[in-house]
């Protein structure tokens, strides 16, 4: 991230809106980052049935997806509904992102393209021996400020609850690394109170 950019203006690029880029999106978008998601709607999840997903006792995956990006919305996320990346790749500090639209920067980029890795080895991440992306805890690459969640770091496991905790890691990771301190993202009463209002659950 550029030494000029600040918790304010910092920026962030998600590649891919199934679970894992959306899950990522709406930690750093809901604590103030600029965030966009680029998304070609290839999820998975239109072919699944949630019965395996902790809380939710059973929804089909095109209507967990719509709940989804609803949530990301309200949270300010620019999603860009059907506007394919073709390229990533690092630009000065932070990243540059191609789609056959336009050119789009940002301080850090997370790449949540599924089993396709095309992207990740485009930017010249480390890979392991059977043949993920290679990424820590936090789920950031070898190209410090940039992640890889889900299907991309995870041999044949694939579940929509691992998906999201691995983008959760790389907001929560983003935010931490914006802030200059661990940061954490737990929400009381009052924060859906003061953010939801009469919406709220009894």
């Amino acid at each position: 991230m550029s030494d000029e950019a600040t918790a304010d203006d910092a920026s962030v690029i998600v590649v891919g809106g199934g679970p894992a880029g959306l899950s990522a999106a709406l930690f750093t978008a809901k604590n103030g980052l600029e965030t966009t998601v680029f998304d070609t709607d290839g999820t998975w999840m239109h072919k699944a049935h949630l019965f395996n997903y902790l809380g939710i006792g059973s929804v089909g995956g095109s209507e967990f997806m719509a709940t989804a990006r609803q949530q990301v919305d309200d949270f300010g996320v620019d999603r860009r509904q059907g506007e394919e990346v073709t390229a990533v790749s690092e630009a000065g500090d932070g990243f540059a992102v191609e789609t056959e639209e336009g050119s789009y920067e940002a301080d850090f980029v997370v790449l949540a393209t599924g089993a396709n890795r095309d992207l990740a080895e485009d930017l010249g991440v480390a890979f392991t021996e059977e043949e993920t992306v290679d990424v820590g805890v936090e789920m950031e690459t070898s190209v410090e400020g940039a992640y890889a969640t889900g299907a991309m770091v995870r041999p044949e496991e694939w579940q929509a609850a691992i998906a999201v905790g691995d983008g959760a890691a790389a907001g929560l990771n983003i935010l931490s690394k914006v802030r200059g301190e661990h940061y954490h993202d737990f929400d009381v009463p009052a924060d859906a109170e003061r953010v939801f209002g009469e919406l709220i659950a009894e």
